[in-house]
């Protein structure tokens, strides 16, 4: 079973040679694409189910070199669960991307680049997911991010250069924070292998500890857009292609949240700093949400919303207990499918309206049903409205919180509940305004929130375009997905909280040795 662990990470790059070889031949590169994403989705599954049953995590030495010398791919149940819902959500966007390349053509996403690039870019995203040392995390890291420059920029629009360079500046910030952190590791340890650290970190002196710990929770920050390093976020990611807007606010940043769960549980849990966690936390949810209030186009609601909700994440991690970790992994699978099924719905009122400015988009309801339930469905979701997964996640998380019961968590949860809230409002209200509302309010309902009319972006128009089924299809199916995390909410949940049980003990060398050699 260990030898498809591999796979994960050489079947994307292998697909990204021949599609960049297939060059301008449009057919066979989505062939290509469509092809590897799925074989990668299947090998996924069959080590989830494999690694979920077994209850032993699978790891392969590259190249037959002993650990910590050789490059080890590790796949736990975290690892696993997290590369299927990529995978997933992979191949979501990449239909969406076809159907929209079908019908522009390369004026928005150049197919001889966009489909070599977003594969290398899956293959950064599995391998960071199943790297077993800190220095394949920082190279699978890197790999996404040289795709990602690359298709922020697609089009090489004026407003895309400019954001694509803030976003590369960040990104580069990040990298050499991480990469500083990793070379005081191995200084210091002898070695970057998370097996390993997990038992010698504790080698160190307190202080020592802390200068680490510390660094790699600011660069890891960054890539998570935690506040108040989130700053980036809200103009990089709007700017895109939809296609690439999607995929980068359902998985870039979780890549940093994963990396910020998997150092924190294993190799910094002795190093206490879950209470300047839960600050951060809270600063989160409510400032990115109020960002969110402040904000007339869709897109840039929803980047805000995206810190907000980073902030649930980096709530549970503080909590830092067994419930409290499961219910962090159950809501950032939510999260991840529900923020692409968003952004994919916006690309579509976008095409459908010439607009994503709720200032000027009216009417859509009557003129585009599919599109409002489209919208409608993970909005609601992502607010928290029972009985949906975005609700049973946050019930998770409150109720881990009330089990501590501490002065902070009360805060925290009080907190939670507002932002919730707050973000249902957004939402809604961009619902009721560009669904609702007909032409003869426009005036009425203008006077009411004119305050919107200085907003970034608000008066952005666009042509009309025509909506191709297979868009819609994507959009529809990941939808369902949606749905999926609720009425599977049982034996889903079940595997976080397997996940968070095995996460707070220590990776144990002679296990990951185990696992290669099987």
């Amino acid at each position: 079973m260990s030898t498809l662990v591999p796979l994960l990470v050489t079947l994307p790059l292998l697909g990204a040679g021949m599609a960049l070889i297939a060059g301008r031949h449009r057919k066979t590169q989505v062939a290509v694409s469509v092809t590897t994403l799925s074989a990668t989705l299947a090998i996924a599954l069959v080590l989830l189910f494999a690694v979920d049953a077994s209850d032993q995590p699978l790891a392969v030495s590259v190249g037959g070199w002993p650990i910590p010398l050789g490059i080890v791919l590790y796949v736990d149940r975290l690892a696993a669960l997290l590369v299927v819902i990529s995978s997933v959500v992979l191949l979501a966007v990449l239909l969406f991307s076809v159907g929209q390349g079908a019908a522009d053509g390369d004026d928005d996403t150049p197919v001889s680049i966009f489909h070599p690039s977003y594969l290398i870019l899956s293959a950064g995203i599995f391998t960071a997911f199943i790297a077993g040392d800190l220095f394949n995390l920082y190279v699978g890291f890197e790999i996404l991010l040289v795709a990602s420059y690359v298709l922020i920029t697609l089009g090489s629009t004026e407003s895309r250069i400019r954001t694509g360079v803030v976003y590369i500046v960040v990104s580069l910030v990040s990298s050499i924070l991480f990469l500083a952190a990793i070379a005081m590791i191995y200084g210091a340890l002898g070695t970057v292998n998370m097996a390993q650290l997990s038992d010698r970190m504790g080698e160190l002196p307190p202080d020592v500890q802390l200068v680490l710990h510390l660094m790699l929770l600011l660069a890891f920050s960054i890539k998570a857009a935690v506040f108040p390093l989130s700053f980036w976020l809200p103009d990089s990611y709007p700017t895109a292609p939809a296609p690439v807007t999607a995929v980068f606010a359902g998985l870039l940043t979780k890549v940093g949240v994963y990396a910020l769960i998997r150092t924190e549980t294993q190799i910094f849990r002795d190093s206490d700093v879950n209470f300047m966690l839960m600050i951060v936390a809270l600063a989160t949810m409510i400032v990115g949400v109020l960002g969110a209030l402040a904000q007339a186009e869709l897109k840039r609601i929803l980047s805000f919303t995206l810190v907000s909700h980073i902030g649930y994440m980096v709530f549970g991690l503080a909590i830092a207990t067994e419930a409290a970790i499961g219910a962090t992994i159950y809501y950032t699978v939510h999260h991840i499918v529900v923020q692409t099924t968003l952004f994919l719905a916006i690309g579509l009122i976008e095409r459908r309206a010439g607009s994503t400015s709720i200032l000027r988009v009216r009417g859509l309801m009557r003129a585009a049903p599919v599109i409002a339930v489209l919208y409608f469905i993970p909005a609601i979701n992502l607010g928290g409205l029972p009985p949906f997964s975005g609700f049973i996640g946050k019930y998770g998380l409150f109720d881990a919180a009330a089990e501590v019961g501490t002065p902070i968590m009360i805060v925290l949860i009080v907190g939670g509940i507002v932002t919730s809230l707050l973000t249902l409002y957004a939402l809604m209200r961009a619902w009721n305004l560009a669904f609702w509302r007909e032409e003869e309010d426009s005036a009425e309902t203008e006077a009411r929130i004119g305050y919107l009319g200085s907003a970034p972006a608000a008066g952005v128009q666009t042509e009309r375009r025509v909506i191709p089924r297979i868009m819609t299809a994507a959009t529809a199916g990941m939808v369902v997905v949606t749905l999926a995390l609720t009425v599977f909410a049982g034996p889903l949940y079940a595997v976080c909280a397997r996940v968070g049980a095995t996460l707070l003990e220590p990776i144990s060398v002679v296990q990951v040795e185990q696992g290669v050699e099987e």
